[in-house]
C-alpha cells in the first residue's frame, strides 16, 4: 500500500521518541502489505478498528502499546492509506480529532 503523509509520522517521532520504532514497524507493515477489507487488516494488525464519524470510514491503530493512536483514512481499492492524526492515547479519548477531519 502507498503511504501518504509518511512525513507526519517522523514529526511525531520526533516529539515522541518511544513512538518512532513502533511507527517504522507499522509503515513497513503497510507498505508490503496488500489489504481489501478491515478483516484483512484485523490478521496482521489485530488492535486496528474502524471508526465512523460524520460520514467517513476512519482506520485507527493502536501504536506502542496503545500509548499513541494513529488515525487513517484508507482507500482500499487504489491501495491508499492517509494519515490524518497521530495522538497520544489522552488526545484521542477527547474526541477532538473527530472536528478535525
Amino acid at each position: 500500500m502507498n503511504v501518504s503523509s509518511e512525513k507526519a509520522l517522523w514529526d511525531f517521532a520526533r516529539k515522541h521518541p518511544d513512538a518512532a520504532k513502533p511507527l517504522a514497524v507499522w509503515l513497513r507493515l503497510v507498505q508490503h502489505g496488500r489489504f481489501q477489507t478491515l478483516v484483512e487488516l484485523k490478521r496482521t494488525f489485530g488492535s486496528v478498528d474502524m471508526v465512523p464519524v460524520k460520514g467517513h470510514s476512519f482506520y485507527v491503530f493502536n501504536i506502542g502499546g496503545n500509548k499513541y493512536r494513529l488515525v487513517t483514512t484508507i482507500h482500499f481499492h487504489a491501495q491508499n492509506v492517509f494519515v490524518r492524526h497521530i495522538l497520544t492515547h489522552a488526545e484521542y479519548s477527547t474526541d477532538k480529532w473527530k472536528n478535525r477531519q
